[in-house]
């Protein structure tokens, strides 16, 4: 067995998505369990240097882990020729820049999302990229879950028949930040900082509706600011000036409709954070994070509207569960190990910088739609 090691530049990893689902549960669990082994006799071995701006933090970390690499000086960690992969989990303004340093490197680029701060920026970094002749990925994590990997199965099984509708739910309760500590990082809420949920979600909703239902052609939304007022990790109050709620509809390439909510100022009252219902002339089915649950048009009963009779039956008792059929991995642990293949053997890999900058495209189009107030056009993207 050959092991192959491939050194990757990691920056934001003392922020939340960056420790937590990128160092820990990906590449570190990468590590426990050996490397990725590609069966072909060699395995490939990943090596993370720490990337930030607070030194401290990153040795703390490297020393709970027992790792050996971290840097404050991203021109250094991108000009040693050992390091082959640059991925960035940073705050969404730093973003573009760091990536444009690495592409310029000559170094393979994974990226979380938004790629950048707007549509141009985007298709830049896919033209720079595609130029240079380096690999790169963008996280789309949402595809690579259980829930919507069971969606995806009945899809191609044909279960739906003509989709129809997508209904789409997500969020949560995020506290204000006074009397409890808020969950969410106070750039979320800050524009000015590259906060808010649509630059947050829709490139999420992009990637989900295009994957699983085809190419969305418009978007209608509506974006605000429920709470304006939130405490930072300081206990400071600030204003909040970034959205923390958008309602959208967008039409999808063949005639379907999808409505999402996305809100942090929402109180959970469904069974997972993230749910979406696929209504069809054959059948329907709720998925989420985990589960997914399915009705087909022959098992559908037959409601009756009677306000004045209490429902006899659980409607959620009246639904399958959709098996698992197999075990299912960390999403964002799945996308990586494929990312890592591409980068070495050059698998096919098409969740780039250019399917990013689609994601950019939606949430640059849902704010001047809500801004706007009228439903816009979604143009195919291309360099």
């Amino acid at each position: 067995m050959t092991r192959k090691t491939l050194r990757i530049a990691m920056n934001g990893v003392t922020g939340r998505m960056g420790y937590r689902q990128h160092l820990v549960r990906s590449i570190l669990a990468l590590r426990e369990q050996g490397g990725l082994d590609l069966g072909d006799g060699i395995v490939l071995w990943p090596e993370p240097v720490l990337l930030g701006r607070r030194a401290h933090a990153l040795r703390e970390i490297a020393e709970r882990h027992g790792l050996e690499h971290v840097s404050t000086d991203l021109d250094a960690v991108l000009a040693d020729p050992d390091v082959d992969i640059y991925f960035d989990s940073q705050v969404t303004s730093a973003r573009e820049e760091a990536l444009r340093r690495a592409i310029a490197a000559g170094k393979h680029v994974y990226t979380e999302k938004p790629t950048a701060t707007g549509l141009a920026g985007a298709l830049e970094l896919a033209r720079l990229a595609r130029d240079r002749g380096i690999r790169h990925g963008v996280v789309q994590d949402k595809i690579f879950l259980p829930g919507l990997r069971k969606l995806k199965r009945l899809i191609d099984g044909g279960f739906f028949g003509r989709v129809l509708s997508v209904r789409g739910e997500f969020g949560y309760w995020v506290f204000e930040g006074d009397w409890q500590p808020a969950q969410r990082p106070s750039w979320n809420y800050r524009a000015e900082d590259g906060g808010g949920i649509v630059v947050d979600m829709f490139p999420h909703w992009e990637y989900v509706l295009h994957e699983l239902f085809g190419r969305v052609t418009s978007v209608q939304a509506l974006a605000t600011t429920h709470v304006p007022q939130r405490w930072d990790e300081h206990g400071k109050p600030y204003d909040a000036t970034a959205d923390d709620a958008a309602y959208g509809i967008f039409e999808i390439e063949g005639g379907a409709i999808a409505q999402i909510n996305s809100s942090w100022a929402v109180r959970v009252h469904r069974d997972e954070l993230v749910e979406f219902q696929v209504d069809g002339t054959h059948g329907s089915a709720v998925a989420g994070l985990r589960h997914c649950r399915a009705q087909h048009r022959a098992a559908t009963p037959k409601p009756v509207w009677n306000p004045d009779l209490p429902a006899t039956e659980a409607f959620r008792d009246q639904w399958q569960e959709v098996p698992d059929n197999a075990e299912f991995d960390n999403g964002f642990k799945a996308q990586w190990e494929l990312f890592l293949r591409h980068v070495h053997a050059g698998t096919p890999y098409h969740w780039d910088l250019l399917a990013g900058a689609r994601g950019v495209q939606l949430a640059e189009l849902g704010l001047r739609s809500s801004a706007e107030g009228r439903r816009l056009d979604v143009p195919e993207v291309a360099l």
